[in-house]
């Protein structure tokens, strides 16, 4: 494993390497697990990458897939004791959605086909699992775009909209606020009959039930927010250029991330590119602060220049000859307000039966001014059988105090284990693999679903994998972290 280190000012290669602390894992319980791969036409582009949901008062909810026409909502403890199970049955052309949880409910949003298109949705109460009636969030044509949906940072709002077009173009979206027991609390219309031509838009919503609308428009060159609030008319907006001319080339967007805060802060990030040669150019990030008056703060630009190649080659062993593949994935935020914009290569050979890759991880770190402070680029090479796509590969990353944790399934010197690494948000040092003592198989078969993973705690991890090439059969694990 080789890391690419680039220093932050004020930090000697010794300070970074002097602090990182040493971990190893331990699988200290093991329960059975059963798991029915999600349909074919999911595969590359998945609803629901989280089925794992820590709970606050202790333990874990999970979404199970039990068979081709079930699902179900598990409680657990943190000893892998399951507390209750609540089966939800899918009709034909039905599929899971959504999957949230706040103090008291999980919430679960299907979606069916048919004469139209319908989101529907199930309460669950944490406590013993009680289902609520099936309840009809909102309808769109058979033709339509697929309507969506989006939950507040706790859990309990989420928003559900459709759109509508006119020649196939975005002329305004209609949505519907409901609170976590499915009661409705705000019907809204989003015009853009003002943005002409093309755009990419989506809408989250905060806990206090706020709306806010993001939008990559101007041509692919413009990142905009818009804030709607339940008991104001009021429409507040901020839009700023992240695109345009630039050397005599034109930059626009080739891929966008936002992230709303529980105190509705939103930051955006942005990779553009050249649009004629599709060169990567920058990356750019965006703070949105609707607190107060309102605030917008753009962070320095980095540059995705022959330099940067050059760290990448170096970082991961290669020869590329430009940038490809590489996509926004994570943006963590700590308690200090540190902020670390995560990417991924990740890409398919070729063919809707080829398998799928995940290489090395683009993190850029800036600090609670909006400065970009280091950046560092961890080297890694994982591929899965078409069957799988990207819900056994890749990572799974979460933040404690000022530390990320990242976890990805690897075979690192012919050994095949989940693997822990260590990321300082404040200086970038980043800590060697470490093995948390799964063997994890590595055959054709599923070895391990990344969608399962999650923390209880910054010393807790609960996973699903297959220990070796014998067992025919998944296993829940809770993995303690020394």
């Amino acid at each position: 494993m080789r890391f690419s280190f680039v220093l932050a000012a004020g930090f000697s290669l010794a300070s970074l390497l002097t602090n990182l602390t040493p971990a190893v894992g331990q699988r200290v319980k093991s329960a059975p697990f059963s798991y029915v791969p999600e349909r074919a036409d999911d595969r590359y582009n998945q609803r629901v990458t989280r089925k794992t949901l820590a709970l606050p008062s202790g333990g874990f909810v999970i979404l199970a897939h039990k068979s081709a026409t079930e699902y179900a909502v598990e409680r657990y403890d943190a000893d892998l004791k399951r507390l209750w199970s609540t089966s939800l049955p899918l009709a034909a052309g039905e599929a899971i959605d959504g999957f949230a949880r706040s103090n008291g409910q999980a919430l679960v949003v299907t979606h069916a086909t048919g004469a139209a298109q319908q989101l529907s949705a199930y309460s669950l109460d944490l406590s013993n699992g009680q289902k609520s009636p099936v309840k009809k969030l909102i309808e769109a044509g058979p033709r339509d775009r697929r309507p969506g949906v989006a939950f507040s940072p706790d859990g309990t709002k989420l928003v559900v909209w459709r759109y509508l077009t006119r020649n196939e173009q975005i002329r305004a979206i209609s949505a519907t606020v409901y609170d976590e027991k499915l009661l409705k609390l705000k019907d809204r219309t989003y015009d853009f009959h003002d943005q002409g031509g093309f755009f990419s838009t989506t809408v989250e919503v905060g806990n206090d039930g706020s709306q806010f609308v993001t939008l990559v428009s101007d041509g692919m060159k413009k990142l905009t927010v818009r804030r709607y609030r339940n008991d104001s008319p009021e429409v507040k907006v901020m839009s700023v250029s992240v695109g345009g001319t630039f050397g005599g080339k034109e930059v626009n967007v080739f891929d966008s991330r936002f992230s709303l805060q529980p105190d509705n802060t939103l930051y955006a990030a942005a990779i553009c590119n050249e649009r004629e040669s599709g060169l990567y150019h920058s990356l750019k990030v965006v703070k949105f602060d609707f607190s107060g008056e309102g605030d917008m703060k753009f962070a320095p630009e980095v540059k995705f220049g022959p330099e940067y190649l050059t760290e990448a080659n170096k970082a991961t062993g290669t020869t590329a000859k430009r940038l490809e593949d590489i996509y926004l994935t994570d943006l963590l935020l700590t308690n200090e307000k540190q902020l670390v914009v995560v990417g991924e290569k990740k890409y398919e050979e070729g063919g809707d039966d080829s398998p799928g890759h995940t290489r090395e991880l683009h993190l850029f770190g800036y600090n609670e001014f909006q400065t970009p402070s280091w950046r560092r680029i961890i080297a890694k090479d994982q591929v899965a059988p078409a069957a799988e796509g990207f819900s056994s590969i890749g990572y799974r990353a979460t933040v404690f105090g000022p530390d990320i944790q990242v976890v990805t399934w690897e075979k690192i010197k012919n050994k095949s284990d989940l693997y822990l690494r260590r990321v300082n948000a404040q200086t970038g040092a980043v800590q060697e693999p470490k093995g948390l003592g799964l063997n994890v198989a590595a055959d054709q078969n599923p070895s391990y679903v990344k969608d399962f993973t999650t923390w209880l705690d910054g010393k807790t991890i609960i996973g699903v994998s297959r220990p070796s090439k014998k067992s025919a059969s998944l296993m829940l694990n809770k993995i303690a972290i020394k």
